[in-house]
């Protein structure tokens, strides 16, 4: 049995050689041939250069080059589509998810487990305000959500090769992955740990960065309508509010009360304004997705490959420069 490991990457030539010694050392115990497939995310340190060093004496390494930053998730599904294991486990290079638990996911999936996802119950190295904030994201995914989202489950998971190809079959455009693992179901199991602070280095990921909002966001809209819903309901009882007021100021008419006006008239046209700009801006996040699946773009451009050679469908391989993949 062969266990691909693939992990995306940009700037973490500080962590690379304490992760590949690792990986081996947690890789050798469960009796599996292995592979680590590394893909670069354009990456401006040298962390290439590094890895193209370490490959001459380590073959287990790949490597996998993207055109321009695609971000992590594309990166994930490229190295996925490449990789040659019975299973795939694919995690982060900041050592913040610990490469000794891997023989325990492996484990799983041995007894019969077709996704061994990894369940958070601590974070070390990170401020009390983002661990709070990601809990209730976490937790405002799974109510909303049309599928079973498991809370405080990250990027850290073993999928099973069918799995896998049922993944790839998904030609969604900023696709959430923690989701569309959920979503193709198949037997889940899950292994609790205790996250580690990062290695070495600093996090791509800052707590009011884009990066957060924009996986929460995609998270929400791709796997449900309880937003547009929630527009619906809030335009329903202002316009119920509105319709109430107008009673109100017609019976205080009738009753000679005097009527302040200006600073009732400015609030009253703030709330307004203010509940159509959310609800058009809910509409918009929907409508941009819809955008930009017509669009159909691939999800990333491979620009070289290096050790797929080895492979034994090696005219395969040999033709991936420039290839696109949806």
């Amino acid at each position: 049995m062969l266990i691909s490991i693939v992990l995306s990457f940009r700037n973490e030539e500080e962590n690379i050689p304490e992760l590949i010694s690792r990986l081996h050392k947690s890789l050798k115990t469960t009796g599996c041939g292995y592979e680590f497939i590394f893909v670069n995310d354009d990456s401006t340190d040298g962390s290439l250069k590094l890895l193209m060093e370490m490959r001459k004496s380590d073959k287990t390494i790949r490597i996998i080059n993207m055109s321009r930053r695609f971000g992590s998730t594309p990166c994930v599904l490229a190295g996925m589509r490449l990789a040659k294991g019975d299973a795939v486990v694919y995690m982060d290079t900041d050592l913040q998810d610990p490469p000794e638990l891997i023989p325990e996911l492996v484990s799983k999936w041995k007894k019969g487990a077709d996704v061994v996802y990894t369940t958070r119950v601590s974070r070390d190295g990170e401020s009390p305000l983002k661990m709070w904030l990601t809990k209730k994201a976490y937790r405002v995914l799974k109510v909303f959500s049309e599928i079973d989202l498991p809370v405080d489950s990250g990027d850290f998971k073993l999928l099973d090769r069918r799995v896998v190809k049922e993944v790839l079959k998904l030609k969604e455009k900023d696709a959430f992955m923690r989701g569309l693992v959920s979503w193709v179901g198949f037997r889940q199991e899950q292994v609790f740990y205790a996250r580690e602070k990062r290695f070495a280095g600093n996090t791509h990921y800052p707590i009011f960065g884009l990066g957060p909002i924009s996986a929460f966001t995609s998270g929400l809209t791709s796997f449900s309508l309880a937003p547009l819903s929630l527009s619906l309901i809030i335009g329903f009882l202002v316009s119920v509010g509105a319709f109430m007021y107008l009673v109100a100021i017609i019976v205080m008419k009738f009753l000679n009360m005097n009527l302040p006006g200006w600073s009732a008239i400015m609030v009253t046209m703030l709330f307004l304004g203010g509940t159509q700009l959310f609800t058009v801006g809910i509409l918009g996040i929907y409508i941009g997705r819809i955008y930009n699946e017509n669009k159909k773009r691939p999800n990333y451009i491979i620009e070289s490959t290096s050790g797929f050679e080895d492979d034994r469908d090696k005219d395969q391989t040999d033709d991936l420069r420039l290839r696109l993949y949806r």
